[in-house]
């Protein structure tokens, strides 16, 4: 029943949507926790003090909007912010309060360049610490009408289609490769290239802390045959971390991983993010990222520490799996800013 159950959770993960039940709430590594295994180790924690994740509060999350028309050009808006005025950038903001990720970038595009958007897909995430994250969305123009300078407002100058970024002065090179990576999916969409991730959104799904879920992957010599790592503690589920404020969100992964099979963790790979939870509703401005991490090492040689278990997995979701794992965009990159 377990190993049903268990398939289920992973199929599911696949797919970009939520798990519900307890798997919403079990925590094996929280903040208190990494602070206690920081002290005993002589190191004293930087967080003065640990706070729920409350949106514009303790918590950041940004949206940019990268959309490319027929021509392969990109959707861009001209600042009317005094710090930037005149300068060019993707459509991008913070989300709001009771606003979901994908309606944040809708409205942003709209403010800023009067065009109307439906959200497809992510295409990265980024961090700086475990507070302030960017979801990098792309889509397509579904109505309004193109920005022009006489509608200048406090939001924009102006918006524009264009080819070239090198045209432009821009507030930020950040979005150079942004857009290439957006150009490169489309191009591979065209041509039915598999071996990119499907459209993945966030899925509805509320959470009060901020949340790191791991899908951990290993071979087990023997028989071939691909495991996944299921947490033992209080109920099966797939190992669960608050991430760090005041970390860098690999800082928070690799803190884990030692938590779970020891400071001589064997050699290992974070992916990338397979799926996303959020819905900032009822005043639960968390989210849960789940990560696709793979393991070099056979399974006979990496010993777990932690109250884990490794589960085989039917033969045709471990093919499932390999395949996510061999192919370079087959999850939504996540980048830490420094």
């Amino acid at each position: 029943m377990a190993g049903n159950i268990i398939e289920i959770w992973l199929d599911k993960i696949l797919k970009g949507r939520a798990l519900e039940d307890e798997q919403s709430t079990i925590c094996d590594f929280s903040i208190d926790e990494q602070i206690t295994a920081l002290e005993s180790q002589g190191i004293a924690p930087n967080v003065a003090q640990i706070s729920q994740p409350v949106l514009g509060e303790t918590v950041t999350y940004i949206v940019a909007a990268v959309l490319l028309n027929e021509k392969n050009e990109v959707l861009m808006m001209q600042e009317a912010k005094q710090s930037c005025a005149g300068k060019w950038y993707l459509p991008a903001g913070r989300v709001e309060k009771n606003e979901n990720i994908s309606e944040a970038a809708a409205r942003e595009v709209l403010e800023e360049t009067g065009l109307v958007m439906q959200c497809t897909t992510l295409l990265t995430i980024e961090c700086a610490g475990g507070t302030w994250i960017r979801f990098v969305v792309t889509g397509k123009v579904i109505g309004g009408t193109l920005k022009t300078p006489s509608q200048a407002d406090s939001e924009s100058l102006q918006a524009k289609w264009v080819y070239d970024l090198n045209e432009l002065t821009l507030r930020g090179k950040d979005i150079v490769p942004i857009v290439e990576r957006a150009r490169t999916y489309v191009k591979a969409q065209k041509m039915n290239d598999k071996t990119w991730h499907q459209e993945i959104l966030p899925a509805p799904k509320e959470h009060s802390s901020l949340l790191l879920r791991l899908v951990i992957l290993i071979k087990k010599r023997s028989t071939n045959r691909v495991h996944v790592l299921i947490s033992e503690r209080t109920a099966f589920h797939l190992p669960v971390c608050e991430i760090h404020p005041a970390k860098s969100l690999h800082s928070t992964l690799r803190r884990f991983m030692v938590e779970l099979f020891g400071a001589e963790v064997a050699p290992h790979r974070p992916h990338g993010v397979l799926s996303v939870e959020h819905n900032c509703i009822n005043n639960k401005d968390g989210l849960c990222l789940t990560m696709l991490v793979v393991f070099r090492a056979p399974l006979e040689e990496v010993p777990i520490i932690g109250k884990c278990v490794w589960h085989e997995t039917s033969m045709t979701l471990g093919e499932t799996l390999m395949i996510r794992v061999g192919a370079r965009n087959s999850t939504i990159p996540i980048n830490v800013i420094r």
